[in-house]
């Protein structure tokens, strides 16, 4: 008995040093976002806002793939949408003070998105897996096609793209990436807390609930119907709301910006990050945007800066990219999260720790 009292202490105290030691990460990420705009230069603000637009478009995967079990291989159209809409939405209303545009636009863009995943999301009532993966990507087909013809030309510009407004948010008119990365950190933070929070609600047990086993569910029940659109609306939203960034961030969209390219990144960092948990997107993100501007670093230094070897390199970039992540998917599943956590729990052993 005595010894079931002291496993059992000892595994509140391994409790409450786990989450202390989350929390002074937490703390120390949070310091480092806001010390860091005033010692980046202009290349590292650009590849911090770049991470923080793909952050919010992977947490709304996470909440599809991640939390809900349902695959999708075509959320980059969402993100087409979103940026489409912000742009189509600032020239309709431009008679509208600027300061107030971004406020109503922005909404707009997100609302759309997430009206058009629940579209989107009607195959998930029939079909899952491999199946509804298909029906997604084909889904994200057809968005790009749109964009691109005539038909849609005045609002789309498209396959020559089309100009964005800047943003202006009562009279403070961001048009550097330092102004850009407040409002975008701002943001991205916001969705991961709103994230982290669904999934303390009915909703988000009943998301999990469907990916464990959504027969069960339904015993139970929990509406497919209702809880798999549902997902799809807010996964979507996530995606719009990335796409609005996208649109003020970028003076000019393209259509090839959100082809299957930027799905596959999407996935890509939610799987290295880690699925179903909260802080994976954020690990993903920065692991799929960081390695390839680190080998093309390392090319770069091994090729002397020769413009002549960097055609012959350019492909060795991306077979050692994709190298790296296949070993890492190998080696760990359950993504950079799962490693975190190993690496937190073992600080309760290093000597200050129960200081």
């Amino acid at each position: 008995m005595i010894n079931g009292n002291l496993k059992a202490d000892y595994g509140a105290d391994e409790r409450v040093l786990n989450n202390r030691n989350k929390q002074l990460f937490v703390y120390g990420s949070m310091l480092l976002l806001a010390i860091f705009p005033f010692v980046a230069g202009d290349y590292a603000m650009l590849m911090a806002c770049k991470m923080g637009i793909l952050l919010i478009a992977v947490v709304g995967v996470n909440v599809l793939t991640g939390y809900t079990g349902l695959v999708s291989l075509g959320h980059g159209a969402f993100v087409a949408i979103g940026a489409y809409a912000t742009v189509v939405f600032s020239n309709l209303f431009s008679g509208l003070p600027e300061g107030i545009l971004p406020l109503i636009v922005i909404p707009l863009a997100v609302i759309v998105s997430a009206l058009i995943g629940i579209i989107v999301g009607l195959p998930s009532l029939r079909v899952k897996g491999l199946y509804l993966a298909v029906a997604t990507l084909a889904a994200s087909f057809i968005v790009t096609f749109l964009i691109e013809q005539d038909l849609f030309a005045p609002w789309t510009g498209g396959v020559n793209g089309i100009n964005t407004p800047t943003a202006n948010l009562l009279g403070w008119e961001l048009d550097t990436k330092r102004e850009m990365y407040v409002l975008i950190t701002v943001l991205a933070l916001t969705t991961l807390l709103a994230a982290q929070n669904l999934f303390r609600t009915r909703v988000g047990r009943a998301f999990i609930a469907i990916r464990d086993r959504d027969y069960s569910a339904e015993i139970l029940g929990i509406s497919l119907l209702r809880y798999k659109l549902m997902s799809f609306a807010i996964s979507a939203a996530y995606c719009g709301l990335s796409g609005a960034l996208f649109a003020y961030f970028y003076a000019r969209i393209l259509p090839e910006q959100f082809e299957l390219d930027l799905s596959l990144e999407l996935v890509a960092a939610l799987i290295v990050g880690g699925m179903g948990r909260t802080m994976g997107p954020v690990f993903g993100v920065f692991i799929v945007m960081m390695v390839p501007e680190l080998i093309k670093i390392a090319m770069g230094a091994a090729t002397g800066g020769s413009l002549e070897l960097a055609r012959y390199t350019g492909p060795v970039q991306e077979i050692v990219f994709g190298l790296l992540l296949v070993t890492f998917l190998l080696k760990e599943p359950l993504g950079i999260n799962q490693i975190t956590d190993r690496i937190l729990r073992s600080a309760n052993r290093w000597p200050f720790a129960r200081g």
